[in-house]
């Protein structure tokens, strides 16, 4: 079971909640990053309790798919996550991300302190400035709500499924990118 969001910050560990479309894609690539402790998939932003994969998938509840990253700070800022958490996925879609349509694939921080509140606003003031995106990014800057485990299928999927269709053709290249522009940044390879 991950820590807490209170235990994290007792241990020195901070906690990232982003949603960016489907979540085995951040999961896979957060797993790579150097200072990133764990990774797991749920569902948050939403309003019914206790959700399932299946009622997030029919966009009725209001959940995110999500991943939930504690990481160490003095290692990895969480400036540097949210450069690599852009540059992963189109945060100029509502509510979409390639061929996955819905509100749960929305692109979301969830912030639990007001510093990842600001970092998170400037980051998104700095990419607009930059006219990095040539549409307005969407990406909501919204609190942390109630956080709820994906079923355990879900958790390490990329992993344990890297042939499986949706692996090949969507999770795998978003890996390839952060591996081609953050490979200073990766965890040293087995």
């Amino acid at each position: 079971m991950p820590p807490t969001f209170a235990q994290s910050c007792q241990t020195g560990r901070e906690i990232a909640t982003l949603a960016g479309g489907c979540f085995w894609c951040l999961e896979a690539v957060f797993d790579r990053v150097r200072g990133v402790e764990a990774v797991r998939c749920g569902y948050t932003g939403g309003t019914t309790p206790d959700p399932t994969y299946e009622a997030v998938c029919t966009g009725q509840t209001g959940h995110a798919e999500a991943v939930r990253v504690t990481f160490n700070p003095y290692e990895i800022s969480y400036r540097e996550l949210l450069e690599i958490f852009f540059a992963i996925h189109d945060p100029t879609t509502l509510n979409r991300q390639g061929n996955d349509k819905g509100t749960q694939y929305r692109s979301a921080i969830f912030y639990h302190s007001p510093h990842q509140q600001q970092i998170a606003e400037q980051m998104i003031t700095m990419l607009t400035e930059q006219k990095r995106y040539r549409d307005p990014i969407v990406t909501q800057v919204v609190p942390a709500t109630e956080w709820y485990e994906a079923e355990a299928y879900h958790q390490e999927y990329f992993k344990r499924n890297p042939f499986q269709g949706y692996c090949q053709y969507v999770v795998a290249p978003k890996v390839a990118t952060v591996e081609r522009l953050y490979a200073t940044r990766l965890k040293d390879r087995l």
